[in-house]
């Protein structure tokens, strides 16, 4: 994932929604959203190059997502960020155990920011910003860089999820998730991959022949414990393949 949005309102009617984007190249091969036949209750789309996945629901009200950190001077990590996904969805650890034991291992993998939550609670664990956490009750979002860091787009989306909120809509949140806007330049970061990267990142939202969004998903999740999760899949340029619904 490249861009997550959420509310998590323990309480409400409505604990949790998500809405979130997946940036990826278009040539990477992916399975879109199902059930896994090897991992019992667990829906998510799959990375076939490497096995795991960026967002998907589990057993017992488990949810995982994760971002990677946009950092070209990082040394890759051997081991794929997308099995801390699926590590979790597999299971029975709570969210905080988990990232415990994730933190141990940090250093396998990559730059990431790792959100993982069941009906009781919801964690975050970015290795390069301290501790794995509780996150509070409230709107959060994460991109390419730490939990609510203020990047345009990120702000743009959570401002949109704000106004929402009331019905949160299925298909108004695919709508926020669908903004092309960019903002001037003297607005975006400084991630080290030149203005006209950051320039093609700069939307909630890309498109482009080789590289945008790939699926952009909306998680609700009822105070009952049911959840609908749907993912509309796009190919090169921006153009529409279909869209999926699971209700779990």
């Amino acid at each position: 994932m490249c861009l997550i949005v959420l509310a998590w309102r323990p309480g409400h009617a409505m604990p949790l929604i998500v809405a979130a984007n997946r940036d990826e190249f278009y040539a990477r091969p992916t399975l879109p959203l199902a059930a896994w036949e090897d991992a019992p209750g667990v829906f998510a789309g799959r990375d076939l190059e490497a096995g795991g996945t960026w967002l998907g629901i589990g057993p017992d009200g488990r949810f995982a997502a994760l971002t990677n950190v946009r950092d070209p001077d990082q040394p890759l990590g051997p081991r794929s960020r997308g099995e801390l996904v699926a590590g979790f969805l597999r299971g029975r650890e709570s969210p905080f155990d988990y990232l415990e034991r994730v933190r141990s291992r940090a250093s396998d993998y990559s730059g990431f920011n790792l959100l993982v939550g069941d009906a009781r609670q919801l964690c975050y664990f970015n290795p390069r910003t301290g501790a794995p956490r509780l996150l509070p009750p409230g709107l959060h979002g994460v991109s390419n860089a730490a939990l609510d860091t203020p990047w345009p787009k990120l702000e743009r989306a959570r401002a949109a999820l704000a106004e929402r909120l009331d019905a949160a809509d299925p298909h108004s949140l695919l709508e926020l998730l669908a903004d092309t806007q960019k903002p001037q330049d003297e607005q975006l970061p400084e991630t080290g991959v030149g203005i006209a990267t950051e320039r093609l990142l700069s939307s909630v939202f890309i498109a482009s022949p080789n590289y945008g969004t790939r699926a952009s998903s909306v998680l609700r999740v009822h105070a009952d414990g049911r959840r609908e999760f749907l993912e509309r899949s796009f190919g090169p340029h921006g153009a529409r393949l279909g869209d999926i619904e699971v209700s779990a």
